[in-house]
């Protein structure tokens, strides 16, 4: 499956909200305390963050499991930011390998996550895949079920479609396809969305306007909700929003955008 969180607010270090939460993504990793499927997260793991006045988040990702890269605590100790993404990965059977299929995957100013698995995966997904233009599928960062949604998520928001939109949109373009998993979570640095589809996610806002979202709590201190199965939330600084997803009537939730002309190199996948 994998587990996620994402982190806005007041600039923290990131250890403070990927290593110390005694039930934080480290612990999740080896003892997730509500995965609904799989038992432990060691097929990778990844954490993007934004540093002050630049857009274009950074990435440090690895193929192994979390607990066994002695060089993150002095990273996670000694960077700070206002906007965190960080994943561990249960790799979907048939799914490659490597530190490329760990999320947070990246373009531009966006980072994104998926929680989850499409079943049938690839054979019951080209329908997705043949929305994309032949260049954009030949940039998939890893031959993985989490990098064709990232590229057809990506795909609509190069196109102009805000944020929760696109994220929903795919959401509901790969539940008519199979009977799927499909917790994504984005942010752009001061805004994020995620939905839940399929497994748990939690979101936590502090006194302080601080906003955590996580596939399970953090702590068993108070203030944590869970995001209802079948949503899309949607959350920046002045507060959240809950938004039920709803299968289109018509069958087809997602149709190719109109052509928007060339990308410039600084929308290209990192």
């Amino acid at each position: 499956m994998c587990r996620h969180f994402a982190y806005l607010g007041r600039p923290v270090a990131l250890r403070t909200v990927l290593l110390d939460p005694p039930f934080g993504l480290l612990r999740q990793s080896w003892s997730p305390r509500l995965q609904r499927f799989g038992n432990v997260n060691v097929d990778g793991y990844g954490v993007g963050w934004y540093a002050e006045g630049d857009e274009r988040p950074a990435r440090y990702r690895r193929e192994g499991p979390i607990w066994a890269d002695g060089d993150l605590a002095d990273l996670a100790r000694v960077v700070r930011s206002h906007a965190i993404l960080g994943a561990v990965r249960s790799a979907t059977p048939g799914c490659a390998p490597g530190p490329q299929a760990a999320a947070p995957f990246a373009a531009g100013r966006w980072l994104f996550s998926h929680n989850g698995a499409l079943p049938g995966w690839p054979g019951a997904f080209e329908p997705l895949a043949e929305l994309l233009p032949t260049a954009e599928l030949l940039e998939l960062e890893a031959r993985t079920d989490s990098a064709l949604l990232w590229a057809v998520v990506l795909n609509r928001l190069r196109a102009g479609v805000e944020l929760g939109k696109a994220l929903a949109e795919v959401c509901l373009a790969a539940s008519e396809l199979a009977d799927a998993r499909i917790n994504l979570l984005a942010t752009d640095g001061s805004s994020l969305a995620a939905t839940a589809w399929g497994d748990t996610l939690f979101q936590r806002r502090d006194a302080d306007g601080s906003l955590l979202v996580a596939s399970e709590p953090f702590d068993d201190g108070p203030g944590w909700s869970e995001v209802p199965d079948r949503s899309l939330l949607v959350a920046d600084a002045a507060g959240s929003a809950l938004i039920p997803l709803v299968a289109h009537p018509a069958g087809s939730a997602l149709t190719p955008p109109a052509p928007t002309g060339p990308r410039s190199r600084e929308d290209a996948t990192l």
